[in-house]
């Protein structure tokens, strides 16, 4: 490989990489979204006897959006726990193999799952759904779960990549990667 095709494949590597830690990130911030509002209403309710309008909803989505996020932040790094007894018995080319398999397989789920997640926040933007308190649209929180989803499938994407041309650029954290 040539010295400008190493640059160019260190630029598209960093972009990669850029796209992983920012959905990370965003994931991340859901986690903080979900717990403030519980922590909020938990003290509000007890302490004040007050309750925040649409606190249930609220919560509800933001729960969604969590799940979806955080698919797309487990897709990647592959830290979730997996228990498989055919790949720990595995050579290391099979390991590779099945990886590649399993990851497709992923891909192809997770693609059809947003497909219909989709159709979800269509049919809740047609429907015109409200919350109950305020009757705020509840379709912008389905479509930020959406994005959620898009984002899992561009990271298992990402990772999919990786495994079948550049495997040593996976930041794997499962303890058998290790």
């Amino acid at each position: 490989m040539g010295r400008g095709a190493e640059v160019e494949f260190a630029v598209k590597r960093n972009v990669m990489d850029r796209i992983i830690d920012t959905i990370e990130a965003i994931a991340a911030v859901f986690v903080g979204l979900v717990a403030a509002d519980i922590f909020l209403s938990v003290l509000l309710r007890r302490f004040f006897s007050v309750q925040i309008p649409d606190s249930y909803d609220f919560g509800r989505m933001l729960l969604g959006i969590l799940i979806f996020w955080g698919i797309a932040a487990t897709s990647y790094r592959g830290g979730h726990i997996t228990v498989d007894l055919v790949w720990a018995s595995a050579s290391k080319r099979w390991k590779r193999v099945i990886d590649i398999f399993a990851t497709l397989v992923l891909l192809f789920v997770v693609t059809v799952q947003t497909y219909t997640l989709f159709d979800k926040v269509r049919a809740t933007y047609n429907d015109n759904v409200l919350t109950y308190d305020l009757g705020l649209p509840t379709w912008p929180f389905f479509a930020i779960a959406w994005a959620g989803d898009v984002s899992a499938v561009v990271l298992i994407a990402i990772r999919t990549w990786r495994l079948i041309f550049h495997p040593e650029d996976l930041h794997d954290e499962s303890p058998a990667a290790r």
